[in-house]
């Protein structure tokens, strides 16, 4: 049986599997250079593997091309049921049909009066100076006004005009829009006309339709109404997705990361749910395995080609109320992710007076200067002149036949030629590699803000936390990173490289229900709110009973522990900053909760001022088995140091340094590595700075710690 975890980006898909068939293991030990195998304790190996997102001549689907590829099936053979136990997966295809705006036709249906409500949104101004403003397009393609109305207290002051509606409904129909959102006035607590409006929505034929009530239960004209129009514009591309891959696995559970970091049944992933989908598997991979090593404050970093994503921990994955994604305001529960525009395919390049790097990535297409396609210089490029990647250790797949090393002769050529430039402009003499120290210097300088962002900058002291770092490009900054932060310790796991799909393995099953609430917290509203989790959690548990099919219910009886998380969201009166806190039954300790968080985010508390619980939630985790990871056992002597299988010459602190070359595989517990050196692996390179050393953990953990 095998049990598949994927995340499918925006160049790669990295498939992670989990198998006990040694026949399976037989067949791939052929093709080492393509697999990656790992054996587990009781009989059982890990599989990884990676191809390309999109190759249309080659095949329709990656993942379940990557799923043929690992059984050994040819291209039309079907995939048999009983060869795979479940299949958890990331996807980004919503979220690039968010970036490209290749979603659904939708038509929005609102109150009278309100038609450019989500037009003119909140009237912020992201570049205050900026006197042509441009606004993101919006979702919807027509406005349906709808002539209805209730009073903030539940008066019916307009009842739905009928007639009218299901006319202008049709009409909208016969255009050819299937997808339709519908956001009134106080929906959110009074949802009669809406639910009217779906029921006609319904007779006509239409296939999506999104109530905002249902969406997102909250206050918030504006947000609620954005996040039902991003549902509805988005679910039926997903629906068609997952339907697409469902086909392919009859009678296979198939699960999906959601942005808030929990795992959900294929039927039950929605548009609202999908936008982080992949970058929550690699937060969820993190803290996971962090928490194994015994780490328990993580400041996770994920560096790819074109971004870099980073997430603060503290115990329990942080999550933001309120998002704005690719120019969608979105009102429901995500991880709160910090992404930049900073990669190892980010552009560099000399403005006449100083260095940019960034936001432009080469991609994969053309790629860095070294990919043989005619790139621009890139951060990978600095790291081949730097001596930081080696040809050689890179896998060799450039040039027309995908069978080439990198071209270190066109970086440095390139780099030559940029420093004879800088020197014509400015008259400052520097040599080539120190130009590309200096690009380097900036993009680390961009990545440490970012972390900044998410962490010093509310009130989190980062020289407490360790750095864990993965995707294919961190390993090569970890130390330059951390050193500017002022952290000590690095952790490097063994599938660094797709710890985004390992992480659908380790996540959790997790719903989450909440709704909106608008009262002062007094101790007379304690047994209102404790009602009203009562109903949230019959909801939440409604989604995780859903009725499976009889194939499915093998995995779902492996554990039974659930745990249920009851938050509210606090904030001062007449004020909009909201802190989500544990509810508790004494609201003082509420209060002194909300103070503390208060204190520590914005600097001061104001005790004289109302407190107004402005929603609750509840969230209900439903613990899953998750693969186990071996222990590996010492060989050599204690005293026998590792051997290098190379020394190589790196540009470090400003000057050359013979760095000596490890393989990851060649090193065992209790090993340590002083720098500089260079680690390399399979799937990513690491660079070991001087004043910080390696060590290796009995659990194939890369721990790297800073001397002082």
């Amino acid at each position: 049986m095998l049990k598949v975890f994927a995340d499918r980006g925006g160049t790669f898909t990295d498939i992670v599997a989990v198998t006990d068939n040694q026949g399976i293991i037989n067949k791939l030990s052929q093709h080492q250079e393509r697999f990656l195998i790992v054996p587990l304790p009781n009989q059982q190996w890990i599989i990884v593997y990676k191809l390309l997102s999109e190759n249309p001549e080659q095949y329709q689907d990656a993942v379940i091309q990557g799923i043929r590829d690992i059984i050994g099936l040819s291209r039309n053979q079907p995939i048999p049921q009983e060869a795979i136990e479940v299949v958890k997966m990331g996807t980004t295809v919503a979220t690039n049909a968010l970036l490209e705006r290749h979603g659904d036709r939708v038509v929005l249906l609102i109150t009278k009066g309100f038609k450019d409500a989500l037009r003119i949104g909140y009237q912020n101004r992201p570049h205050i100076f900026a006197r042509h403003i441009i606004l993101p397009t919006m979702l919807y393609e027509q406005v349906i006004e709808v002539d209805e109305r209730y009073d903030a207290n539940g008066n019916e002051l307009t009842p739905v005009n009928i007639a009218q509606v299901k006319k202008d409904l049709q009409t909208a129909y016969n255009t050819g829009i299937r997808s339709c959102a519908i956001v009134f006035m106080h929906g959110d607590r009074y949802p009669r006309h809406e639910q009217q409006v779906a029921q006609l929505a319904q007779e006509i034929g239409f296939t999506q339709i999104s109530i905002s009530h249902q969406v997102s239960p909250l206050m918030k004209l504006v947000s609620r109404g954005d996040t039902t129009v991003v549902d509805a514009y988005l679910t039926p591309i997903l629906r068609r997705y997952v339907n697409q891959v469902a086909s392919q696995l009859p009678g296979v559970r198939l699960m999906f990361m959601k942005s808030d970091g929990g795992l959900t049944d294929a039927q039950q992933f929605q548009g609202k749910d999908s936008i982080l989908s992949g970058p929550a598997g690699g937060i969820v991979g993190a803290v996971q395995t962090s928490k194994r090593a015994g780490f328990d404050l993580v400041i996770t970093f994920d560096m790819g080609g074109t971004s870099t994503d980073v997430a603060h921990f503290k115990g329990e994955y942080e999550r933001q109320l309120e998002s704005e994604i690719a120019g969608a305001r979105m009102r429901v529960p995500v991880l709160a992710i910090n992404t930049i525009a900073a990669g190892g395919g980010s552009i560099l390049f000399f403005d006449g007076s100083s260095y940019r790097v960034g936001p432009e990535s080469a991609g994969s297409n053309p790629g860095p200067a070294c990919y043989r396609r005619g790139g621009p210089l890139a951060v990978t490029d600095a790291n081949v002149m730097l001596g930081k990647i080696h040809p050689q250790y890179f896998p060799h797949v450039f040039g027309a036949d995908g069978n080439l090393p990198l071209d270190k002769n066109i970086v440095v050529e390139k780099f030559t030629q940029l420093a004879q430039d800088i020197q014509n402009a400015t008259g400052n003499t520097r040599t080539p590699e120190q130009v590309a120290a200096g690009f380097i210097a900036i993009a680390v300088e961009n990545m440490a803000n970012a972390i900044k962002k998410i962490s010093l900058q509310r009130g989190y002291d980062v020289t407490q936390y360790v750095l864990c770092c993965f995707g294919g490009a961190g390993g090569q900054v970890a130390c330059l990173i951390a050193d500017t932060l002022g952290m000590k310790k690095i952790f490097l796991h063994p599938y660094a490289g797709v710890l985004s799909a390992y992480g659908m393995g380790l996540a959790d099953v997790r719903a989450i229900r909440e709704s909106g609430v608008e009262r002062p917290l007094t101790q007379e509203l304690i047994p209102q709110l404790q009602q009203l989790m009562q109903v949230l959690e019959t909801q939440a548990r409604s989604e995780l009973d859903s009725p499976l099919t009889k194939g499915e219910q093998r995995e779902v009886k492996a554990s039974n522990e659930q745990e249920i998380v009851r938050k509210v969201n606090l904030k001062y009166e007449g004020t909009n900053s909201i802190l989500t806190i544990d509810f508790a039954l004494d609201v003082a300790m509420m209060r002194q909760e909300f103070e503390v968080e208060h204190k520590s985010r914005y600097g001061f508390i104001q005790i004289e001022k109302t407190l107004i619980v402005e929603s609750a939630s509840v969230e209900i985790i439903q613990k899953m088995d998750t693969p186990e990871e071996p222990l590996i056992t010492r060989t050599r002597p204690l005293n026998q140091p590792p051997s290098s299988v190379d020394t190589v010459q790196m540009f470090t602190a400003d000057q050359w340094h013979n760095t000596p070359v490890y393989r990851r595989e060649d090193l065992q517990p209790e090993d340590n590595i002083s720098g500089p050196a260079i680690i390399v692996e399979k799937i990513s390179t690491i660079v070991v700075e001087p004043e910080w050393q390696a060590s290796l953990t009995e659990r194939n953990h890369l721990v790297l710690q800073r001397l002082d």
